[in-house]
């Protein structure tokens, strides 16, 4: 009856996502569904670590993340978990190869977030942005290949510049929690309370060139199964940039900006016509 707890495990990370990201759901449902799963795999692992540093405020984060990390690594030479999450996540590594140091990487990463709070050199805020975003994106272009790894080594870098831009765009998003509430500062030399004009031109332009990297050097190639739905998630995060950026940099940490759900399926009507018309 492994194939039933295994199921339920799934679900289990489908959950999570649709209950944490409508946006990425949306985009995950746009895939082809021999490969949605993995992806909702990856995802409830990565949402549930970002948790622990970011939201459970009232328990020991350090404690939990260092039991998170060792279930994890648990579960991945015994072929099984109790915990759901941890379950679904150990298949797709296995199925798909994934390296380990992709994942060592993303727990760096979520594991500074518990002491370090300013990232003052360009080397420091490209290392986490590797390990929190470029190796997500990594870890979902395994399963969009499927085992071709001259694909992959093609694709790579513009999977990197995908998940850089998509994690820039929430920390501009998510400014004033950042800073306010956790006390971070993740762009180096900007003093985020005194976030002027061409500081924020420059963050802006810097997650531009990002997105038109990952779409000329990675989406328009990706394989058919995994392409609308990695489409539809690029054109959601270009629809919140293009709002962050009419917004004045005075005005930044003082605005929750959010893609209302009638422009979400105004998003993905648009997108599906280009799509079916050859166009991406």
């Amino acid at each position: 009856m492994k194939e039933l707890f295994d199921s339920v495990s799934n679900d289990c990370s489908k959950l999570v996502t649709k209950k944490y990201s409508t946006s990425f759901s949306l985009a995950v449902k746009m895939l082809s569904p021999k490969i949605r799963t993995d992806i909702y795999n990856i995802y409830g692992f990565v949402r549930f670590a970002d948790e622990i540093v970011d939201t459970f405020h009232e328990y020991d984060k350090e404690l939990l993340m260092e039991h998170f990390e060792r279930d994890y690594y648990l579960a991945k030479e015994q072929g099984i978990s109790l915990n759901p999450i941890l379950n679904s996540f150990q298949q797709t590594v296995n199925r798909y190869k994934i390296p380990d140091e992709m994942v060592q990487a993303f727990l760096k990463s979520m594991k500074a977030d518990l002491f370090k709070t300013e990232y003052q050199t360009k080397e420091e805020y490209d290392a986490y942005i590797y390990g929190s975003a470029d190796v997500v994106g990594l870890m979902c272009l395994k399963v969009f290949v499927d085992g071709d790894d001259k694909r992959f080594e093609e694709l790579k870098d513009a999977a990197m510049r995908l998940g850089s831009a998509f994690q820039k765009v929430n920390f501009l998003r998510d400014l004033k929690d950042d800073y306010e509430v956790l006390n971070r500062s993740y762009f180096p030399n900007i003093d985020l309370g005194k976030l002027d004009a061409a500081s924020k031109h420059l963050i802006i332009k810097e997650i531009e060139d990002d997105f038109e990297f990952a779409y000329k050097k990675g989406i328009l190639k990706l394989p058919v199964e995994a392409k609308f739905g990695v489409y539809m998630a690029f054109r959601y995060y270009k629809r919140l940039l293009k709002k962050l950026s009419n917004v004045p940099s005075e005005k930044i940490m003082d605005t929750r900006i959010r893609i209302s759900d009638p422009m979400k399926i105004n998003l993905l009507a648009r997108s599906y016509v280009k799509y079916k018309l050859n166009i991406i």
